[in-house]
């Protein structure tokens, strides 16, 4: 290597480290994600998409680690995404809200074939249907266990075939076949693997809890500390109101029995003096389930009094 071309990569690598210490000082949020499989013109893709709200920077992984060390006397929080860089992995830096870039990321994928030697994704189911291929290529069916018959002249797949699991590392067969029948069973894309904000750094998941989900998690505690502070009778922030109200019910009950009174025991008293004041409201309520039955009502006296000539006639 030439000194030039080793001048010249030295003030590249100069102007990377300066670029991902300007991105790190300038933005609070970032999301480590993979670039397995990314063409650089899907890159060219996401940027495009991106643009305005959040910026991409790829790198290799020792040039990315050093630009971090370089600067967490700066902000020593950068130091926790140390571990998360490895294999092939980049950084998307934003200032908006991260649900929104990582649905982005996420809209940005393209199809693929499946290659030989690739680790399925996902499972891969091919459907049945009329091949167009000639019954010349019955064999290669046969040898991956497919079902197949001969209709006018070409091979059709009778039933759906479970071809390759997830995990499952693509064959040649099996990427023949999905090739000849023209079917790209992945899609790729940048791979969000760890989300960083603010000195914190969190699985991706985490961005689908939602404040309602925190409320109801919370409020699930919260009366879970109740419980068990009434049932030890130990008085907690939590368990205070309903304390207060067991006291009162107490109270009440004990004004029922007794001369002593006040103002929330009159009703009570009032009511055990004579019921029949509140049993005004029963009737209004009950008036229109009456109202309601009546037509029912009328409706069997008209069948009952149908019934009575029991179908004979007056002189029968």
């Amino acid at each position: 290597m030439s000194s030039r071309e080793g001048g010249t990569k030295a003030v590249w690598k100069g102007k990377y480290f300066e670029k991902m210490a300007a991105l790190m000082d300038e933005y609070p949020k970032c999301f480590i994600v993979g670039a397995d499989n990314v063409g650089s013109k899907q890159m060219q893709e996401i940027r495009i998409a991106l643009r305005g709200k959040a910026i991409v920077l790829m790198g290799k992984n020792t040039m990315m680690r050093k630009a971090i060390r370089a600067h967490i006397e700066k902000n020593p929080d950068l130091e926790k995404l140390l571990p998360c860089i490895k294999m092939n992995v980049g950084f998307v830096f934003t200032k908006e809200d991260l649900c929104e870039i990582r649905d982005l990321l996420l809209a940005n994928k393209v199809k693929a074939p499946a290659k030989a030697g690739a680790i399925a994704p996902l499972d891969v189911t091919v459907p049945a249907q009329n091949t167009g291929m000639g019954p010349e290529k019955t064999s290669f069916f046969q040898a991956l266990s497919i079902p197949t018959k001969i209709t006018k002249g070409t091979i059709e797949i009778i039933q759906d075939v479970h071809l390759i699991k997830t995990g499952d590392k693509v064959g040649m067969s099996e990427s023949t076949l999905l090739n000849m029948l023209k079917i790209s069973p992945f899609t790729y894309g940048l791979v969000i693997q760890k989300v960083y904000d603010a000195g914190s750094v969190f699985d991706p998941e985490i961005l689908d809890i939602t404040d309602d989900v925190l409320k109801a998690t919370f409020m699930a505690g919260v009366a879970n500390v109740a419980s068990v502070s009434l049932a030890i009778g130990y008085p907690t922030v939590a368990s205070v109101a309903h304390s207060v109200v067991n006291g009162m019910k107490n109270l009440l009950a004990v004004a029922a029995v007794t001369d002593i009174t006040f103002k929330e025991a009159e009703m009570v008293k009032e009511f055990l003096a004579d019921p029949s004041k509140f049993a005004a409201a029963a009737p209004a309520a009950a008036a229109p389930a009456a109202a309601a039955d009546a037509p029912a009502a009328k409706v069997e006296e008209e069948e009952e009094e149908e019934d009575d000539d029991m179908g004979f006639g007056l002189f029968d």
